[in-house]
């Protein structure tokens, strides 16, 4: 039987995620913008507030950042935007930059207006152990909440020659779903046959990450269109998107591609008009 406090928590979490997932195909463009903390103030993440501004204008459906710097871009202005709080941190200076510790509480974020938290967890590293377990007791705390959770699930260790293989990617993708997170982030298996393999194995919605900056508009776009092709729920692309030449432009196109299955070619117009 499901009691009243139940079901309030349960529409909770179904009005948040709406805010981060559209309601009508079930995608999301998503734009992390959390890599001060592990590479530092580079291009495209200065001046927080033009960046979520543009990226809000091309219509992306929420921006990733840590708590500390909601306050410098989200939001007051322009068109409103969902808002995910990371918890979880590490710096490229440190000892093992793949350890990512909890730097903030689900509790705090809901203190910050969000309408989602994430957790990354670097599966095959040295402390997988302590990110899985905090991955588990931060989902139960969210479902107390009522607060989405998103896992970033990446395939990092000394025994992954390839951090895109179909084989990592979709373990690390069912383990993030196995521990309670609403909406799994991961990497791109390089082909839309093998993502299939990952999208077929996990049982709540999976985003792909852009990771490094791609050579071409073209390679990015077509990564977008491949995976949602085959089921993928959309993207959380970072520096392909901030550090683009019109991060409005190109979060337009990715947007069209995501939400209105455009065609590449399409897509491409948007950004060289």
């Amino acid at each position: 039987m499901v009691t009243d406090q139940v079901r309030v928590l349960m529409i909770g979490k179904k009005i948040r995620i709406e805010r981060i997932l559209n309601r009508k195909t079930g995608r999301s463009v998503i734009v992390p913008m959390d890599h001060g903390v592990s590479i530092g103030p580079v291009a495209g993440i200065i001046k927080m507030a033009e960046t979520i501004d543009e990226t809000a204008s091309g219509g992306a459906n929420a921006v990733l950042m840590h708590k500390g710097m909601v306050g410098s871009g989200h939001r007051g202005y322009g068109r409103d935007i969902g808002l995910i709080i990371h918890l979880s941190a590490s710096t490229s200076l440190g000892p093992d930059p793949d350890h990512k510790v909890q730097v903030t509480s689900v509790e705090k974020a809901i203190k910050l207006g969000a309408d989602a938290v994430s957790v990354h967890v670097n599966v095959g590293s040295k402390k997988e152990p302590e990110m899985l377990a905090k991955l588990g007791t931060t989902s139960e705390i969210c479902d107390d909440w009522g607060m989405p959770l998103i896992a970033m699930m990446y395939p990092r260790g000394e025994k992954i020659p390839d951090e895109h293989d179909a084989s990592v990617v979709k373990l690390a993708a069912r383990a993030g779903a196995e521990l309670g997170a609403d909406i799994i982030k991961t990497n791109y298996t390089g082909d839309p046959e093998t993502f299939q393999e990952v999208i077929d194995g996990c049982p709540v919605p999976l985003v792909i990450a852009g990771g490094p900056r791609v050579e071409t508009d073209r390679e990015l776009l077509e990564m977008v269109k491949n995976s949602v092709d085959v089921g993928g729920a959309g993207v959380a692309i970072g520096r392909n998107i901030f550090q683009a030449v019109s991060p409005q432009k190109t979060t337009r196109a990715i947007s069209e591609i995501v939400h209105n299955n455009m065609e590449v070619e399409e897509a491409l117009k948007i950004i060289k008009g």
